[in-house]
């Protein structure tokens, strides 16, 4: 058991695993940079369950807690937390988005993936390479796919496994199955395509509210996300990809066993772009 300090960058829509305990991947960077998973949390860490339902606001805040080394999981950032009522937690400091993302920047840029192959190659033994910042050359655009509409089997052995999960009363309206999958197609630094799935909680959310705005009308809110994601993001911010594996398709070697997990997108940097083409 070791104390940690962490800086959670990431927290993925829950999608139950065979497992089950990796329903929500949450994960971040330790002072010196490198990445950090913590699993099992408790969904009551991550949502207001006695009020609104919505996300807590812990992206890029600090914590500081018990965790130990998952001896389960041979990737070698994943721990699980020493209590899992984190009553040993400490809330810290956020970092805010002060001179275009600045700090956040220097915290989760220590290390920058920008080749395809190089990235898997590390994601093989020993390395076990599974979460990792990512930068790509050029993002396509966004590919969305129809996805089944029901859980109620999952969340029903979900529910069963006991005191993680005893405070969720109605969790299929807390948190419905997302209807449609998400895609970023993106090129790396070769020039080698990626279509990556993206299951980043932020995507969600953002389907759910623009649904809500569109009086339910589904192919209303699809475009506004496309317009987010495609229009807004690409044309507009600087985007690195936070990509992350689940244990197993990672343990089966996939020939890509990431998915994104997270977006970073500060503003496109003019002065830096006018550098490159006028050094």
């Amino acid at each position: 058991m070791a104390r940690k300090k962490v800086l959670i960058t990431v927290t993925t829509y829950p999608l139950p695993s065979r497992s089950y305990d990796e329903l929500v991947c949450t994960a971040g960077i330790l002072e010196n940079g490198d990445w950090i998973r913590i699993y099992p949390v408790p969904l009551s860490f991550l949502i207001d369950l006695k009020g609104s339902g919505k996300v807590n606001n812990v992206k890029y805040t600090w914590i500081e807690l018990d965790l130990n080394r998952r001896t389960d999981d041979f990737r070698p950032e994943s721990h699980s937390p020493a209590n899992y009522n984190f009553k040993d937690i400490v809330i810290g400091s956020t970092v805010g988005t002060e001179g275009n993302w600045s700090r956040r920047k220097e915290l989760c840029f220590k290390k920058v993936y920008t080749n395809k192959n190089q990235l898997l190659e590390d994601s093989k033994a020993p390395n076990n390479i599974s979460l990792a910042t990512f930068k790509p050359s050029k993002i396509s655009g966004l590919r969305i796919e129809e996805d089944k509409r029901d859980w109620k089997a999952e969340w029903l052995q979900l529910r069963n496994q006991g005191d993680l999960f005893e405070t969720v009363k109605s969790i299929e309206t807390i948190i419905p199955k997302l209807p449609y999958k998400f895609y970023y197609s993106f090129l790396d630094d070769s020039g080698i395509e990626s279509n990556l799935m993206i299951e980043d909680w932020e995507i969600g959310a953002l389907y759910w509210n623009c649904l809500r705005t569109a009086g339910g009308d589904e192919m209303q809110a699809l475009k506004k996300v496309k317009e987010q994601y495609e229009e807004n993001f690409i044309r507009n911010k600087d985007i690195y990809l936070f990509l992350g594996t689940t244990k197993e398709w990672h343990r089966r070697r996939a020939d890509n066993p990431f998915v994104i997990i997270g977006v970073f997108y500060p503003k496109i940097d003019l002065q830096k772009c006018l550098f490159l083409v006028f050094p």
